[in-house]
């Protein structure tokens, strides 16, 4: 079915008996992907912890909670553009539309309010630019990405975008609303990581998104998606550099971060030598550990 209709029968809601059990926290939950919601949130509270000048409990809140909204509304509206797509891939077929644990329309009002909530909130309790920030990833993310994804590879440089975006977030809320060199350079990274972490992932899940006609290197350019993801890795080492000459960190973080930096490298540089699914999941792990290894450095 259409993941804007109604749906009738071919719809199975969840008996008020299951929701009592604990089935609707669980189903929102999934709806809003609240891992990735959390690796969003942790990001931007890093902008806001390394970020210049005076910190205050009650923004750090504010902060945190908007873009958690944001993140969850971006997430819930994903699933309801893709949900006849999720449908086909064994990875997204358990999400909630796709098994129909939810009518589509409450997953779009739920979707709709969470945004407008985290919007709200963020500009009245935090500022102006972080609420911008916080509107613009919802729309590049449920918008523009998701559009893009049955289109053209250049899909996977705005999905990077949106990673981008959060830490922008934290270090807006912190300084009240000014993004100084030390913030760019932190999104700079936050965007470069994204493609040994998510072309690593594509390359394991590669038949997946064929079988949905989704547009990614992978599948479609498998050569350049290994080079690119070797590419971006090693920007991380000038990216590294660059940080330290904007203040944010210290000359040792050039020595500290070259050995988690390095680590990713060579994960990536196997990958683009010899693609195979061996080394693309060597890669992604590697990208898991090195971005919180490496914002614990940063801070």
């Amino acid at each position: 079915p259409h993941p804007g209709g109604g749906g009738g029968g071919r719809w199975k809601i969840q008996t008020v008996a299951r929701l009592a059990g604990g089935g609707l926290p669980k189903v929102y939950s999934d709806l809003s992907k609240d891992k990735l919601t959390g690796f969003v949130v942790l990001t931007a509270m890093a902008g806001y912890a390394v970020a210049p000048g005076a910190t205050h409990i009650g923004t750090l809140l504010w902060m945190t909670g908007g873009t958690t909204l944001c993140a969850a509304s971006a997430n819930t509206l994903n699933q309801w553009i893709e949900v006849p797509y999720d449908a086909q891939m064994s990875r997204t077929r358990n999400r909630p539309l796709a098994r129909h644990a939810l009518a589509p329309h409450h997953a779009l009002g739920f979707g709709a309010t969470a945004g407008v909530a985290g919007v709200a909130a963020l500009y009245v309790f935090v500022n102006p630019t972080t609420a911008a920030l916080g509107l613009a990833n919802i729309a590049l993310y449920a918008g523009a990405y998701t559009a893009m994804k049955r289109l053209t590879i250049a899909n996977t440089w705005v999905g990077s975008l949106v990673g981008a975006v959060p830490p922008l977030m934290g270090w807006a809320a912190a300084t009240g609303g000014d993004l100084g060199a030390g913030a760019w350079v932190l999104g700079a990274m936050m965007f470069a990581w994204q493609f040994p972490h998510f072309n690593s992932l594509a390359y394991t899940l590669r038949a997946d998104y064929s079988k949905a006609g989704y547009r990614m290197m992978s599948v479609t350019h498998p050569r350049l998606n290994a080079r690119v993801a070797l590419r971006y890795a090693l920007l991380m080492f000038p990216l590294s550099a660059a940080l330290v000459t904007t203040g944010t960190v210290d000359l040792w973080f050039l020595a500290d971060s070259s050995l988690v930096n390095g680590l990713m490298a060579c994960c990536a540089y196997e990958f683009w030598r010899h693609p195979d699914p061996r080394r693309s999941r060597r890669l992604f792990f590697s990208s898991l550990v090195h971005l919180p290894v490496l914002m614990i450095l940063i801070m």
